[in-house]
């Protein structure tokens, strides 16, 4: 008698051969495995616990078909179970499969099986493999970041198709993608990506660390609920991370040494650290030529002061220092005020707010009316409130300016964070006047130039690519 790999081997008299299979521990923790996940997924009717068998060959797959590409199972492990005759080349086969994950506790096992994968049982064997079929990984166009020049490819839903995109643009093997987990309840994929010769170790263990206290929360589902819990201020205007769905501007990111952080189900990324001039420039500026990018720059910076200051700046002009303005001027101001009976930063206020109701009615109502329906609803308000002396001429003009102006800035996490910031340089205004408007110019600078986005500062002048290659 002779014990092979746990095969007992009895060589009889008459010249036969009888082997039977010795259960050890192994086998019977393998066992024991695949009980303890069919009795975790026993409660839904799409797992399938499906035994095979053929010849001295038995095997049994535990899957959720809902998940799973059925057609891949087929052609990647049943089909061959009966076509290799002898199980120890079946299991050399399954060894020899790309798509084979690494298994390291009953956990991670039902973790896998919930997103996708299959686990396959045989003898003292468990192999588990990444067959998930996903319905959410085509490359759509981008929408959060329109562009004339460049790619017009957006990222995708699906995390590994993601990646994917970024390699195929960022040709470097120095690129490293870790992969986490966050949530409790939904478990979702986290793909934290960056070049490592490149990035800020620093920023990198912060962002790790931040990405750690996260256990705790059951779940999280975007980029932009992921991007609110990382980024450790409790009450915070300003952005600190930039969100997009651009692959170009993600890998020019990338390139400059910053952090991605992709989360399956999501076609927004986060990038960090990002500064002030980050949320300025659009990819539009790396395309066009220096002089035309300049140009528009200055014209972003213009629009920038005229929705942050304009507000302000008309009620301190109308009610505290008229003396500002041109004598003309200030005499066609005032006179286009006669019969509004209110102070006129209840009128730009008032003003502001109907204007932020038809931006935010053109947000949620369904595209095919919201750009018919604000902009006839705008006309229709305009004309009416000016008629009935509730505002002034002018301040129709102001609050269009204002309006026109704020979507001059191309990301939007910024964008917002202007539109709520004015109502505070008018607050300012509207106590002080001029000298209001200028403290509180002052704070907002003082505030910004002592913040730091993951120890850069965050007014400081971001160096172009080309630029910062020649310096080195």
């Amino acid at each position: 008698m002779v014990n092979i790999n746990n095969i007992i081997i009895e060589i009889r008299t008459d010249g036969r051969l009888i082997y039977e299979e010795k259960e050890d521990d192994s086998m019977l923790q393998a066992t024991q495995t695949l009980e303890w996940l069919i009795q975790q997924l026993g409660h839904t009717t799409d797992m399938v616990n499906k035994p095979l068998k053929s010849n001295q060959k038995e095997a049994t797959l535990v899957f959720i078909k809902t998940l799973v590409d059925s057609d891949k199972i087929q052609q990647m492990i049943i089909k061959p179970f009966f076509e290799i005759e002898t199980r120890g080349n079946f299991i050399d086969y399954l060894h020899s499969l790309p798509d084979g994950q690494e298994i390291t506790s009953q956990e991670q096992m039902l973790s896998e099986l919930s997103k996708g994968s299959i686990v396959v049982s045989m003898n003292n064997y468990l192999f588990m493999f990444d067959i998930k079929k996903v319905h959410t990984n085509t490359v759509p166009i981008t929408s959060l970041e329109n562009t004339v020049l460049g790619p017009q490819s957006s990222m995708s839903e699906d995390i590994h198709t993601n990646i994917n995109l970024i390699r195929n643009r960022y040709h470097q093997p120095t690129l490293t993608v870790e992969m986490l987990e966050l949530g409790s309840k939904s478990i979702q994929s986290l793909a934290v990506i960056y070049d490592r010769e490149l990035v800020d170790q620093t920023a990198l263990e912060q962002i790790k660390y931040r990405l750690e206290q996260l256990n705790s929360k059951p779940l999280i589902q975007s980029t932009a609920e992921l991007q609110r819990l990382i980024n450790g201020r409790k009450v915070s205007l300003f952005p600190f991370f930039m969100i997009t769905e651009r692959t170009d501007r993600i890998v020019y990111n990338l390139s400059v040494g910053k952090i991605v952080l992709s989360l399956d189900g999501d076609p927004s990324t986060i990038v960090a650290p990002a500064i002030f001039t980050d949320f300025m420039a659009a990819m539009d500026d790396k395309y066009h030529s220096k002089l035309y990018t300049k140009f528009v720059q200055i014209l972003r910076y213009v629009g920038l002061f005229i929705t942050l200051l304009l507000p302000g700046f008309y009620v301190a002009a109308t009610s505290y220092n008229p003396e500002i303005l041109h004598t003309e001027l200030a005499l066609s101001v005032a006179g286009s005020r006669v019969g509004v009976p209110y102070p006129s930063y209840v009128e730009v206020t008032f003003m502001l707010i109907i204007m932020e109701l038809l931006i935010e009615a053109s947000i949620r109502l369904p595209k095919t009316i919201s750009a018919a329906a604000t902009t006839v609803g705008g006309l229709i308000l305009g004309t009416a409130i000016t008629e009935a002396a509730l505002a002034s001429n002018i301040m129709i003009i102001v609050v269009s300016a204002v309006a026109i102006s704020n979507f001059a800035i191309p990301i939007g996490e910024l964008n917002s964070a202007i539109r709520v910031l004015k109502y505070v340089f008018i607050l300012f205004a509207t106590i002080a006047g001029l000298a209001g408007l200028t403290f509180g110019l002052l704070a907002i600078v003082m505030y910004l130039t002592n913040s730091e986005s993951y120890g850069e500062p965050y007014l400081k002048i971001n160096i172009d690519l080309k630029s910062k290659g020649e310096q080195q």
